[in-house]
């Protein structure tokens, strides 16, 4: 695996592969885990090259504490995304992406309106802006996201299908550890204490699921079992053309986001047939 850390290597490196094969991106905040390497996975099971970048967008984030919070490890993020199959890391600093003067912004509606996009105002642009860079930089065929981030699969589908993007955007079921917390850089802030208690997020997805398969209201079932944590929203929306269980909570000072499709009778994210353990070290 080759780390390149400038547009012009990135663009140099990627013409010929471009020609000659199919190109796959997983864009990443870094802080890999295995949900991350199922995305790797992914790519490397379609793609004759997967690039994965690492880049912490500052624009997505509206709070510079949280910013500032994000975990950073590149010399470990180098490593699983080596062992995972990536063949170019991607690791740009701020100002390849964001140069002194730029003015130019992806502004989302649709699907970017209310969930995340009430409680994050700016976020989706962000989002948006920094996923056309990285589709204009490496030019992939393939780009690859997790459902765990459904309404910012919905965001960035949407994009790439109203601006005419060459792309195709493809979706990897969420990851989650054995206790069925979905994985997320984030979880790495929970102290053990806080960890039990957000075990309350995929409880109550599953007891959304059982009460939409039984005619009952998914929203109510949920928010019963979600004490313990400071909910901000749970809701139904339609996600990429499917009926979502969204929540979002706040465990101590850590939001977490999880979700699951209520159309998919496979899905339930306590259940053995949906759990894979986190790698140790991941």
């Amino acid at each position: 695996m080759k780390v390149l850390r400038t547009v012009t290597e990135i663009r140099q490196v990627l013409e010929r592969p471009r020609i000659f094969g199919t190109v796959g991106l997983v864009p990443t905040m870094g802080a890999l885990h295995a949900g991350h390497v199922a995305l790797i996975k992914a790519a490397r099971r379609e793609c004759d090259t997967v690039v994965a970048s690492v880049f912490v967008n500052p624009t997505q984030f509206g709070d510079k504490a949280d910013l500032d919070a994000y975990p950073r490890d590149e010399a470990n993020d180098a490593r699983i995304a080596a062992e995972a199959g990536v063949d170019y890391l991607f690791v740009p600093a701020l100002e390849e992406i964001y140069q002194p003067g730029d003015a130019t912004w992806v502004e989302i509606e649709g699907a970017a309106v209310g969930l995340e996009g009430k409680s994050r105002p700016g976020h989706f642009r962000g989002v948006a802006t920094v996923c056309l860079k990285l589709f204009l930089i490496v030019a992939p065929r393939l780009a690859f996201f997790g459902q765990k981030d459904a309404q910012q699969v919905a965001v960035v589908t949407q994009m790439v299908h109203d601006l005419k993007v060459d792309l195709q955007i493809r979706v990897v079921p969420t990851v989650r550890d054995r206790d069925g917390l979905a994985l997320s850089s984030r979880n790495a802030r929970l102290s053990p204490e806080e960890r039990q208690r957000a075990l309350a997020i995929p409880r109550a997805l599953g007891a959304g699921i059982a009460a939409a398969r039984d005619g009952r209201d998914p929203v109510e079932a949920a928010r019963a079992l979600l004490g313990g944590v400071d909910v901000d929203y749970v809701s139904v929306v339609q996600l990429s053309g499917h009926p979502t269980l969204a929540v979002a909570a706040r465990v101590g000072r850590t939001r977490l986001i999880d979700n699951v499709r209520l159309d998919d009778p496979q899905t339930h994210p306590t259940g053995p047939a949906d759990t894979q353990e986190a790698p140790r070290g991941q």
